[in-house]
Formats: C-alpha cells, structure tokens, sequence
C-alpha cells in the first residue's frame, strides 16, 4: 500500500487486519448504499465479524467513517500510480472512472465528515496529488483541452456522479459523453 500521510492505520496482527479491512469494505458499501446512518451492527454482520470488533477497532462511529474516507482517498491514490505507465488519455480516464466510486462514497458521507479538519485538507491534497499528474500529461500530450483545468473536471465528474440514473450502464454513458467532451 501506497504511504501517504492519510494512510489508515492497521492491526498488526493478520487475521485483525483481516477484520479491519472486512469492516472497512463493508462500510463502505453500507455507507454508499445505504447512507451514514446505516446500523453498525450491520456493518460488522456484513464483515463477518461482532460488533465487539467494530467497537476495538472503531470506538465510535465517526472513527469508522473517517477511516472509510481516508481508505477510499488512498484507493484513489494508489489508482493513480496503477495507470501511471499507460498512455496519458487512458491512465486519465481510467483514473476518473475510478474517482466516480470515490464520489458515491464521499456523498454518503460527507455532511459527517470536519471540511476543515487537517485529515480532510490531507485528503484533498492526496487526492490532488495523485490525479493532476495525469491530468497535466494528457493535457500536454494534447489529449485533453487546453481551456480545461484539473479542479473543473473533477467538478464535472463529480456533479455528474450525484445524478440519478437508472443503472450503472446509463451512468457510464454519461460519464463517456462528458469526458468525450475534454477532448479537443
């Protein structure tokens, strides 16, 4: 995993970690299905585990949805340097496919989470840290628009991520309509 100064940290032991990351997944799709407000105890049902061990690794709920955010931003992050290798349109665009599952997660939960804290500023960074290099080479390799900027991209995806649509096939449509139109 990808060391950032975002980074979740992790029980050392491996069938805790195990835990860990079962809860942090389930959570996640919990979070993004259901909203914030979703049961912990479902939470830990559906990791597989007791809600004793959500609570040892969680004590309260606003520790597990920041640990889900800054999971999901280091995710985001490690994304990043998967496609870094491939061409400079398809590493973009793989990366803001990625970043649209990003979005579902964060819209589940950020009226939960400090906009002003420190971990939210680093998770930002993060983020920006990880997707701009990518964006800057499509963009220098003429891929991508020369009146576009990286921060109104990730509005349009995100605003477009928030839309109702009536399946994922629909979603990805639109997603492709509108990253097809960054292309000069």
């Amino acid at each position: 995993m990808t060391e950032t100064p975002i980074t979740v940290r992790r029980p050392q032991r491996a069938d805790a970690r195990r835990n860990f990351d079962a809860l942090l997944a389930a959570a996640r799709t919990a979070f993004a299905t259901n909203g914030a407000d979703t049961s912990l105890e479902e939470i830990a049902k559906q990791a597989g585990v007791g809600v004793g061990t959500l609570y040892r690794n969680f004590p309260t709920r606003q520790d597990l949805i920041e640990a889900v955010y800054v999971e999901e931003v280091t995710q985001l992050s490690e994304a990043a340097a998967a496609v870094a290798d491939q061409p400079p349109w398809p590493a973009l665009r793989s990366w803001l496919e990625r970043f649209v599952d990003y979005v579902a997660t964060k819209r589940a939960i950020i009226d939960l989470l400090n906009r002003d804290s420190e971990m939210f500023g680093s998770c930002r960074a993060v983020m920006y840290a990880a997707g701009e290099p990518l964006f800057d080479r499509a963009q220098r390799a003429g891929e991508i628009r020369a009146d576009a900027a990286f921060d109104d991209v990730l509005r349009l995806v995100s605003g477009l991520s928030s839309a109702a649509f009536v399946d994922d096939a629909q979603r990805n449509r639109v997603l492709a309509l509108a990253l097809d139109g960054l292309r000069p």
